[in-house]
């Protein structure tokens, strides 16, 4: 992968915010076709703003962002889905009392997903195999861990060009987070260009390609992930070096 790869997804120069507060300022980045990039940074850092104004949840105050070849900037959320971005949202939100086989299937919703919902089916069971063996179980019944994996894998079934994740190891213990980035890294290893917004930089530096680095809205380091794990300032403010 080299700076000619084509950028899936190219954020520019955004201001970003809710009401009359701004959140983000003059912030960009982009992720190249099979990518894996992290964006990460504190509580409050506007991680997850960077991610609404992507997936069409909120509109930027100035700059663009262009996907897969076209300027969205403003977009609302469907638009994006339409156009191939899936949105994996903090915290899950599962269906609890539905099977993890009918929450993968509300997935492949939109007509051109239900078109290949069975291919992209036996794709999702070869990435996450315990959810073919946990088909007909509650997703409430399943474990932390699981459940971001069904969540994961039911944005797949859209057939993403891109997926979005936000939080993916909030509440879930250490040993699951592991899982989950483990398995993360799989769906990117299958070349789908992933953009993962996270805490826990650690567990993100080591499975991502590049990662940008946020603090209180400004855009403070980018760089290969395997380099920001040297920086000093990384070491010190995230992890704990």
């Amino acid at each position: 992968m080299t700076e000619q790869t084509p950028s899936v997804l190219n954020v520019q120069n955004v201001d970003l915010g809710y009401g009359s507060l701004k959140v983000v300022f003059n912030a960009s980045l982009k992720v190249r076709a099979g990518e894996l990039v992290g964006l990460i940074g504190g509580n409050g850092s506007g991680k997850s703003t960077m991610l609404r104004a992507v997936s069409g949840m909120i509109k930027p105050w100035r700059g663009t962002i262009h996907f897969d070849g076209q300027e969205v900037s403003g977009r609302k959320p469907h638009e994006m889905a339409r156009l191939g971005l899936a949105h994996v949202p903090m915290g899950r939100q599962l269906f609890g009392n539905m099977t993890v086989h009918d929450n993968l299937l509300l997935g492949a919703s939109l007509p051109q997903a239900r078109a290949k919902r069975d291919e992209n089916l036996e794709r999702v069971h070869a990435l996450f195999p315990d959810l073919k063996e946990y088909a007909r179980d509650k997703a409430a019944q399943l474990s932390g861990g699981q459940q971001q994996m069904v969540a994961i894998a039911r944005a797949l079934m859209l057939g993403p060009k891109m997926l979005l994740l936000d939080e993916p190891s909030l509440g879930l213990s250490p040993l699951l987070v592991k899982d989950v980035m483990a398995a993360i890294r799989r769906v990117a290893d299958t070349g789908m260009p992933i953009l993962l917004v996270e805490q826990n930089v650690k567990q993100v530096l080591q499975v991502s390609d590049r990662a940008y680095v946020l603090e209180n809205g400004h855009q403070v380091l980018d760089g290969p992930s395997a380099e920001l794990q040297g920086n000093d300032m990384i070491k010190k403010a995230y992890l704990g070096l």
